[in-house]
């Protein structure tokens, strides 16, 4: 995005609020939390269970932010266009890639309030314990993201990969 286009969203989508500003702590917490659990999974599935969260969530600034981070860990533009309609998308995912996505979808959207058992256990199937937990912990870490992001409106376009690394 060039220089004028990105002041052109700013002025279009202005932030109402900046939380790092006004709760450093809150925000330092979230970045803890989520180096903590995003530690040891693979990055490209970090990113792509990021990008379908926030694709939920309707939250821009983190799409912007995590496909451009996808991008970067060496991620497709096919899977990532295709992500949306990954369940019609077979091919493009592993077994457990799909098993993780489906996982983000039951606990971004919780719906019927919970999270099914076969959805639980087709993520089961494919994680250990610990890597189970560490997926868990990142969704819901990505959820309370979109939900700071898009109650503030941050601003996409001007993130860079690796910037809040």
């Amino acid at each position: 995005m060039t220089t004028a286009e990105n002041t052109q969203v700013q002025q279009e989508h202005k932030a109402r609020l900046n939380i790092a500003a006004h709760v450093p702590a809150v925000y330092k917490a979230m970045v803890s939390l989520d180096a903590a659990a995003s530690k040891g999974l693979d990055p490209v599935l970090v990113e792509l269970v990021k990008v379908r969260a926030s694709q939920i969530n309707h939250c821009a600034f983190c799409l912007d932010m995590h496909t451009k981070d996808a991008r970067h860990a060496g991620e497709t533009e096919a899977r990532l266009y295709l992500l949306n309609a990954w369940e019609e998308a077979a091919g493009y995912y592993t077994e457990k890639e799909r098993a993780a996505l489906a996982l983000t979808e039951a606990i971004t959207v919780l719906t019927d309030g919970f999270v099914p058992d076969e959805v639980y256990e087709r993520a089961a199937a494919h994680f250990e314990e610990q890597e189970l937990a560490q997926l868990i912990s990142m969704i819901i870490t990505i959820n309370a993201w979109n939900r700071f992001a898009v109650t503030t409106r941050a601003v996409p376009g001007a993130y860079q990969p690796g910037q809040h690394a």
